[in-house]
């Protein structure tokens, strides 16, 4: 997987985010805070990529009020992981 398609991805994570009006604050907060360090690693910085196994944990979570949220946390860590981070 290509750096544009990890692109593409964190372009539907932030839109998806738009689209979430129900998430809390905290939610918020984090996925936020996820894009923002998995664009940081994409830009080439010392910004630590997030764990897969916590990007997963935070798919479980959205499942059920959120699933194309979900999907698209599953296919960011399918996508880090094929990339090597």
């Amino acid at each position: 997987m290509g750096e544009s398609e990890l692109d593409d991805l964190l372009r539907q994570l932030h839109e998806r985010l738009g689209a979430a009006r129900s998430l809390d604050a905290e939610d918020r907060r984090l996925l936020t805070a996820v894009a923002r360090d998995i664009e940081g690693v994409l830009g080439k910085s010392e910004v630590r990529a997030p764990s897969a196994s916590g990007l997963d944990a935070l798919a479980v979570k959205f499942e059920a009020e959120h699933p194309a949220l979900a999907d698209t946390l599953r296919r960011l860590v399918d996508a880090l992981g094929k990339a090597g981070i």
